[in-house]
């Protein structure tokens, strides 16, 4: 039966093999962007999660087309990195705007539509950054740390009306940014990665997409790393 799913931040990267890998499943997909053009084959809205009122337009958007939100796939996150003592207040809210409450937003807004549903699938986007931590990245590991804690309330509040809130934290993945890594940083990374290789967007999309199914479906509060072993034991 196809659902309607919803992947912010869906335009690039992670966030556009997640919403692919729905919509290769059937589903009706409604994807968020911030700027530049979007991908063909999904309902794109713009939409900036640091601003609710666009996030509420944006849902009330795609419940005109597709019908209320089933699954809710809060990916939208930026970096603003640089060393603790040269992190500005505007590095630090930003990015915890962004990241956290960004993801709070969209969720909080989901959740109406799934409860009067009385099912729902929720899945946020962390990182091994979030359990890791990782130097110059203060404030993306605060915000992806908090998406645990988060994520975890939620099950615990939603899970009487079939609704699962899960994260997928991903490790290094293989992008354009870090095809553009010297080799000597690239090497170090995949020294610590005991599959000893980055991943790819579409294995973490994977993950992504069988948590949202019915064979995940008493599976919630869950923390599922997709990064080679880097994060073991967090």
């Amino acid at each position: 039966m196809s659902r309607s799913v919803l992947v912010t931040g869906g335009n690039r990267g992670i966030g556009r093999a997640i919403a692919q890998a729905f919509v290769d499943a059937g589903d009706q997909v409604a994807i968020t962007y911030r700027s530049g053009e979007p991908p063909a084959g999904f309902l794109a809205v713009r939409c900036d999660v640091t601003n609710p009122d666009e996030v509420d337009a944006a849902f009330t958007e795609i419940e005109a087309e597709h019908g209320p939100v089933e699954v809710l796939v809060a990916n939208a996150g930026i970096t603003r990195d640089t060393l603790l003592l040269r992190m500005s207040e505007e590095d630090w809210s930003t990015v915890l705007d962004t990241n956290l409450t960004g993801s709070f937003r969209v969720a909080k807004r989901a959740a109406k539509g799934m409860l009067r549903l009385k099912r729902g699938r929720i899945v946020l986007i962390s990182s091994v950054v979030g359990l890791l931590g990782s130097a110059g990245q203060v404030n993306y590991g605060a915000s992806k740390a908090g998406l645990v804690g988060m994520a975890r309330s939620m099950a615990r509040e939603l899970g009487s009306r079939s609704i699962t809130t899960n994260v997928v934290a991903p490790g290094f993945v293989e992008t354009e940014m870090t095809t553009e890594l010297p080799d000597d940083k690239k090497a170090d990374y995949l020294k610590a990665i005991p599959l000893g290789r980055f991943t790819t967007s579409d294995e973490v999309a994977a993950v992504v997409r069988w948590l949202a199914s019915d064979e995940a479906a008493y599976i919630t509060g869950a923390v599922i790393p997709v990064d080679g072993g880097l994060g073991m034991g967090h």
